[in-house]
């Protein structure tokens, strides 16, 4: 009988299991992601770098459950990262440049993230524009006047408003506790309010909505003016992290935003969303990416595998429906919760055994063993040959030393990037290399590591308001007046150039501008005609100078911060280029060297990235020994030009 009771027990248990992973699958998906990483990597589980994935998924929950709101009503919102950004810079920019209190600032940055939200609405709804163009515009247009406001440099962020990116008590983060008070405001909207339950009557059927009785117009209005605002929220949020409003920041952030709806188990046809799964959305997309950095996967790879577990994800949101969730999703989607008491009980379940299984994985995890020397390497991208050089060499003098070196790709997010050194020093490595991004936002992180007493050794670009072991930088002002003098040699002194400058904060950018205008003085005869960034980026750099070509045809000269942005240019120039126009890069490239060798590329300050790598890793190691570092190591530069290339080549 006993045995009996044990088997009806133990077959009733398996399917109750069974259905409470499939009722709740992106519940399930984030278990199984944390033991996955919690076996994987000793660092994972430690009470520092869980603090590290709620901070970094804070932004883009925040984010999520804005547009968890257009979602549920059958729209979508492409432009929460442009608003983000645009409200960020309105804050910082009325708060320090034009001097108005703080508090007032405030209320602008949420009113403009308010504000394009209405106008969202409105395209949509008086305008008959389908979601996807009307916010598409908003992208272009919010990260336009983005631009425009700050002249595409970064903002140093009021003070008081900055400690939003800190800790309370020095332990728990700011950011983790707006996320959850959003989170909470967002399930109270859905599940208590009438708008709420009209985002849900309108994403089931819109007509059937509006014959109701509903004025789904109006509704529509307010459902994208709560996205902008909680983007608003989100830039706020950011800008207080890096201390600074960057006029280029949460560039793709609207698709991880969307993403996290989608895996939280929303419907992008409209009427099932709930904020709750949301957030286990964006806690999945931060879990993945913090735990690949510390497995040291690549860069490259990171992105395919991030891909795949979100269509897995979704996969297996998919099966839930299918196995017979559905009417219960409906359920959760009228009361915004959990699909009623069972749905409530199921998912306490499941979070109970989340905690258990966490707690107990925490329990036995104690971190690295330390027992080789770590060194973690930041580099602002990978998708420039000057930072792969760079980390090649770094590579090289790493496999020689025998040292355990990670290297990460900050894709020029700034936010990432402070993500990626959080993570780091989390993981307790011994070293930190960072290229930054932005040499001032990259500061609060770098400062994080500063406690933590781990050493942090820039290279090719400084950091600002944080210590750093040593500078491994190319003498970036001496190459600026070098490329100033070769080009004037070349004009006979006398001539109109154009100036292609790289990302804006960047001290490689801003000493390369300043070496080269102090060496062009010298030259009179010479005017410098325009000055635009193209952000060290081949494809901008075409646009950039084709664009300039339109209102300066006459150009004889020009001058771009690194090679890339110089090929983009003479691609631009087309026949002109090494004819009548003389371009001159920076770096020195293997695709630079070559259009040296070909004629086009007049010349190129050509640095030495592969040695630039080896020598900041040579110091990150002595400088985790706790051996004597210099403050600052320069790597020379030279001029090379056709007849000397074949010596670099």
């Amino acid at each position: 009988m006993a045995t009996d009771t044990l088997r009806s027990t133990t077959g009733a248990s398996a399917p109750a299991v069974r259905r409470l992973l499939l009722d709740n699958g992106a519940l399930s998906a984030l278990v199984v992601l944390a033991v996955a990483m919690s076996l994987l990597s000793g660092d994972f589980l430690t009470t520092q770098n869980l603090l590290n994935v709620g901070v970094q998924a804070a932004v883009t929950a925040i984010l999520a459950f804005g547009v968890t709101f257009v979602i549920v009503s059958a729209g979508i919102d492409l432009s929460v990262g442009s608003v983000a950004a645009l409200s960020a810079t309105v804050l910082a920019w009325t708060a320090t440049k034009q001097g108005l209190p703080v508090w007032l600032a405030v209320v602008l940055a949420i009113g403009t993230g308010l504000a394009c939200g209405v106008v969202n609405g409105a395209l949509v709804s008086y305008g008959k524009l389908p979601p996807f163009i009307a916010t598409l515009a908003m992208l272009s247009v919010g990260r336009g006047l983005s631009l425009v406001i700050s002249q595409g440099s970064p903002i140093a962020f009021p003070e008081s408003v900055s400690k939003v990116g800190d800790t309370l008590g020095g332990h728990l983060p700011v950011p983790v506790i707006v996320m959850v008070v959003m989170g909470l405001l967002t399930a109270l909207i859905l599940s208590r309010t009438y708008i709420g339950r009209s985002m849900y009557a309108i994403g089931g059927n819109e007509e059937a909505a509006r014959l109701s009785g509903l004025r789904v117009k109006r509704q529509k209005i307010a459902i994208y003016a709560l996205s902008g605002l909680f983007a608003a929220v989100a830039g706020i949020v950011l800008a207080s992290r890096l201390v600074s409003a960057q006029p280029q920041a949460a560039q793709g952030y609207e698709l991880d935003a969307i993403a996290a709806v989608v895996i939280g188990g929303a419907s992008l046809s409209g009427g099932v969303g709930k904020a709750s799964g949301t957030l286990i959305g964006a806690l999945i997309l931060a879990v993945l990416r913090n735990g690949l950095n510390l497995l040291s996967v690549s860069a490259f790879w990171q992105q395919v595998v991030i891909g795949v577990v979100i269509a897995l994800a979704v996969l297996l949101d998919t099966a839930r429906r299918r196995a017979g969730a559905a009417p219960g999703a409906a359920a959760t989607g009228a009361g915004g919760g959990f699909g009623g008491k069972r749905g409530a009980a199921r998912l306490a379940v499941a979070a109970v055994v989340l905690a258990a299984v966490l707690g107990a994985l925490s329990f036995v995890n104690t971190g690295s063993s330390g027992a080789s020397t770590k060194v973690g390497m930041s580099l602002s991208t990978l998708n420039n040959p000057f930072f792969v050089q760079m980390a090649a060499g770094a590579k090289a003098e790493a496999k020689a030393a025998g040292i355990d070196l990670t290297v990460t790709d900050a894709q020029n997010d700034a936010s990432q990037q402070a993500n990626q050194i959080q993570n780091f020093t989390g993981a307790g490595v011994k070293s930190i290399i960072v290229n930054p991004v932005d040499s001032d936002a990259v500061g609060p992180s770098v400062r994080g590591a500063n406690k933590a007493d781990i050493p942090v050794v820039a290279a090719d670009r400084g950091v600002n308001k944080a210590e750093t072991a040593t500078l491994v930088a190319s003498d970036n002002v001496a190459g600026g007046r070098l490329a100033a003098k070769t080009l004037a040699d070349k004009l006979g002194g006398k001539g109109s150039i154009v100036v292609l400058q790289g990302t804006a904060g960047t001290s490689a950018s801003r000493e390369r501008g300043q070496g080269f205008a102090e060496g062009i003085k010298a030259y009179p005869g010479i005017t410098v005609v325009a000055r635009q960034p193209a952000d060290f980026d081949r494809t901008k750099g075409l646009d950039v100078m084709t664009n300039l070509l339109q209102s300066h045809a006459d150009v004889t000269g020009v001058f771009a911060e690194n090679d890339e942005m110089a090929l983009g240019a003479i691609k631009a120039l087309g026949a002109r280029a090494g004819t009548s126009v003389a371009v001159v890069g920076f770096d020195g490239t293997p695709d630079g060297l070559k259009a040296v060798a070909a004629g086009t590329l007049y010349a190129s300050v050509a640095q030495q990235p592969a040695e630039l790598g080896r020598i900041a890793v040579r110091n990150a190691v002595r400088a985790a020994k706790g051996d004597a570092v210099q403050s600052t190591v320069k790597v020379p530069v030279k001029v090379v030009t056709r007849q000397n290339v074949a010596d670099f080549s």
